[in-house]
């Protein structure tokens, strides 16, 4: 067991508890939960969805409780950029790019890290909401009219310290 007993958690919450499992079993025993760890390995990665199924399994065992509002605007945030990535998702194929979903849920996701103190469960909230800004300002910019993805970088949070 790790020092924070992160080394079992429920691996039953959804029907996609077991590939989100097997996703992050190597972020086992570390300090923070190795699905909270697995969200940002995949949103990094730009794996946007997973990001959002792997932090949802987690955040359905927390609702209620206080760090749900936390896990639910990462959530949103990762949504906000499945939006933009949906001309490339071969599950929508049809689909292009849903600008203003993901203004709305970055703007969403900044209202709820609002609340929680500078740093919590090792992430620095200013570094969120910098990022949250400027993607919002980017698809501002161009008057909802252009994905900042094909010119910009891609986002990136940095993994939260132990």
């Amino acid at each position: 067991m790790s020092k924070a007993g992160y080394s079992q958690y429920s691996a039953g919450v959804t029907h996609k508890s077991g590939w989100i499992s097997k996703r992050v079993a190597h972020l086992v025993d570390r300090t923070h939960d190795p699905r909270y760890l697995g969200y940002f390995e995949c949103f990094n990665a730009g794996e946007f969805y997973e990001a959002h199924d792997v932090l949802e399994d987690l955040w359905l065992e927390t609702r209620g409780r206080d760090d749900a509002d936390f896990y639910k605007a990462l959530i949103q945030l990762a949504g906000g950029f499945v939006h933009l990535t949906m001309h490339e998702n071969p599950k929508w194929p049809a689909a292009g790019p849903r600008l203003r979903p993901a203004h709305k849920l970055m703007g969403m996701a900044r209202g709820y890290l609002e609340k929680y103190p500078p740093t919590h469960h090792g992430l620095v909230l200013q570094e969120v909401f910098q990022l949250i800004d400027h993607w919002r300002s980017q698809i501002e910019q161009n008057d909802f009219q252009t994905n900042p993805l094909g010119s910009e970088t891609p986002p990136n949070l940095k993994m939260p310290s132990d």
